[in-house]
């Protein structure tokens, strides 16, 4: 890997501020592509998703699972009990995860000769990012700036962080499980966080302001959701909003504005991320910016000629992949590839709660919407229940496709253990506008849950084989 904090005597063709999944993956494709790349970085390359998000809190739903499964070994014949969590090992697995393939990663960086500027960066103007290395101030130019700072946790006003009220950056980290948890959020993040630490033995409470969770999904979904939650002894208190919280050494206290007060070990805020945009001197450079978010054209232009941007920066779902095809992207375009614009639409999204759901496209409201009067949205649901595989498995749930009558896949949402690895081939349906007839031709292996997509498209198709019509 180059030294951060060589000069060089020639600008760069991208100079990219932020090294999360947007920015390396743009370093990455660019280098491909033989263009010189600086890459900017204040922490570690791979960003929030590789350190403190995806990588690390799956490895921990993952162990979640395992201990569900430990619990639940005699409903399949199988003598196991749960004996409790050990929170080093439990961490150090993870942390030897997120380490593999840190390794890998900047081993890719340093073999495509990417210089990597060790520093926090600033936006001086349209071709300089100037950043303070622990050597001084250097400043780094190029033909094209991508800015790629990412997001951040966001809080609640009025509420103070302490040893027992944290957000995911630090609950992902926990010494010991704690017995009673208030979860603030019923997003994404909340409800994995709920999930997860459900499973690892705490009683778990859910505060959300809005009337469901997952409020993204479509409602059939958040209605199951809670449903299987409620099963787990996860309670959901949703039209519920938050006025305090109190906190000590040895407590927390929740006030809501209504109904009786929480009183718990662990307060985890779950409300979101924000793009981190403060401090970067997008304002002093000129970038525009709404809420912090910096808004772009379809090849991801700011409304300054040369200034590129990607990721959660940018408005529009929060999702790794999407940072990574972004950055993709940015480098093809630059390097006058001219690719597709990358469509938020065809962005697939997953929740890795128990159930799992994955999602991709329009709800049947967004349909309806979008298509306008005249024409027909058409929706089917396929039961897992009438899956071998998922009945093998345990897994309850359903698959949900929404088309245009007569016309393409418009959306497909699921719910379910497992549902995740099977968010691709929908992805490919609703991102070829695939027809329901098109899809049940193709032969789907069995017994596997992605047959239960093949029976969802049959029921569209009007050909149901394991299901009424």
């Amino acid at each position: 890997m180059a030294d951060p904090t060589t000069s060089t005597s020639s600008p760069f063709d991208l100079v990219i501020l932020g090294a999360g999944s947007g920015g390396y993956a743009c370093a990455l494709r660019a280098a491909q592509l033989d263009l010189k790349v600086a890459l900017v970085e204040e922490d570690k390359i791979g960003g929030t998703c590789l350190h403190r998000g995806c990588i690390p809190t799956k490895a921990l739903l993952h162990a979640a699972e395992i201990a569900d499964g430990a619990r639940n070994g005699a409903a399949h014949g199988v003598r196991t009990t749960f004996e409790g969590i050990d929170t080093e090992a439990l961490h150090a697995r993870k942390d030897k995860i997120v380490g593999q393939l840190y390794k890998g990663l900047t081993g890719l960086i340093g073999q495509a000769d990417i210089e990597v500027v060790t520093g926090r960066g600033r936006l001086v103007d349209a071709h300089t990012v100037s950043v303070e290395t622990s050597e001084g101030t250097r400043e780094v130019t190029g033909t094209t700036v991508v800015l790629a700072t990412g997001s951040y946790a966001k809080t609640i006003p009025g509420i103070e962080l302490g040893p027992r009220v944290m957000t995911s950056d630090r609950a992902m980290s926990l010494a010991e499980i704690p017995q009673r948890v208030a979860v603030l959020g019923g997003g994404v993040i909340g409800v994995e966080f709920a999930s997860m630490l459900r499973s690892f033995g705490a009683e778990v409470t859910i505060v959300e302001a809005l009337d469901r969770i997952v409020a993204g999904e479509e409602p059939a979904i958040s209605k199951q959701l809670t449903r299987e939650f409620k099963k787990r002894k996860i309670k959901t208190l949703t039209s519920t909003k938050v006025s305090s919280v109190d906190a000590d050494d040895s407590r927390a206290v929740v006030h809501l504005e209504e109904g009786d007060p929480l009183e718990v070990d662990l307060v985890l805020v779950a409300v979101g991320r924000g793009p981190r945009s403060e401090g970067t001197g997008l304002e002093d450079a000129g970038v525009a910016t709404e809420r912090g978010f910096v808004p772009t054209d379809e090849r991801l232009r700011t409304n300054v000629d040369g200034v590129r941007a990607v990721g959660d920066l940018v408005p529009g779902p929060q999702l790794a992949h999407r940072g990574f095809a972004h950055g993709i992207f940015v480098a093809e375009d630059v390097a006058g590839l001219e690719p597709a614009p990358v469509e938020d639409v065809t962005v697939p999204k997953v929740t890795y709660s128990d159930p799992e759901i994955a999602s991709v496209g329009l709800t049947a409201d967004g349909a309806k919407g979008v298509l306008g009067e005249g024409r027909e949205v058409e929706t089917v649901t396929y039961p897992l229940g009438g899956n071998g595989r998922s009945l093998i498995r345990g897994a309850s749930g359903s698959v949900t496709l929404v088309r245009e009558k007569d016309g393409p896949v418009l959306g497909v949402h699921m719910i379910g253990l497992g549902v995740s690895e099977l968010i691709s081939e929908a992805q490919l349906a609703v991102g070829w506008e695939a027809h329901p007839e098109d899809i049940t031709p193709l032969v789907h292996a069995h017994p596997t849950q992605s047959e239960a997509l093949g029976e969802a498209a049959m029921l569209a198709a009007g050909r149901p084989l394991h299901a009424h019509a």
